[in-house]
């Protein structure tokens, strides 16, 4: 009967629904980060679609920009990955009674989405110098 009642008190529910909010956040995010990548890739193509039927030559600096948006569909995709397997760590450790904040996900993250953000910003700075 008392192995009953500890076997209770180690699975608390709230703290596996913010887990699971968490995910679902994180989830948004990496969606968003996709969405801005597509929107990269394709304004280019716009502009051109747009010239042409306005009759007008709109010069289109093309660039690089299909690699930058599928650059930041990867970091959108990594950001879902890493979400998921930080959901499963704090699953298992929330079951095991032994859990333990941890921030090398996150930090991982962080580092992958900030070089990627650096590397935006010399890519705009060398098109807007054109």
């Amino acid at each position: 009967m008392d192995e009953d009642k500890n076997i209770s008190k180690k699975i608390v529910p709230n703290d596996h629904l913010a887990n699971e909010r968490t995910l679902l956040a994180w989830i948004r995010t990496g969606i968003a980060i996709m969405a801005f990548g597509f929107v990269v890739v394709k304004f280019s193509f716009f502009l051109k679609q747009l010239s042409y039927l306005l009759g007008a030559e709109i010069k289109v600096y093309r660039g690089h920009s299909d690699v930058v948006g599928i650059i930041i569909v990867a970091a959108g995709l990594l950001c879902m990955v890493f979400s998921y397997i930080q959901y499963k760590y704090t699953e298992k450790k929330l079951l095991d009674n032994a859990y333990r904040p941890s921030s090398k996900l996150l930090l991982a993250l962080v580092l992958t989405l900030g070089i990627i953000g650096i590397l935006l910003i010399f890519y705009l700075i060398q098109n807007v110098r054109m």
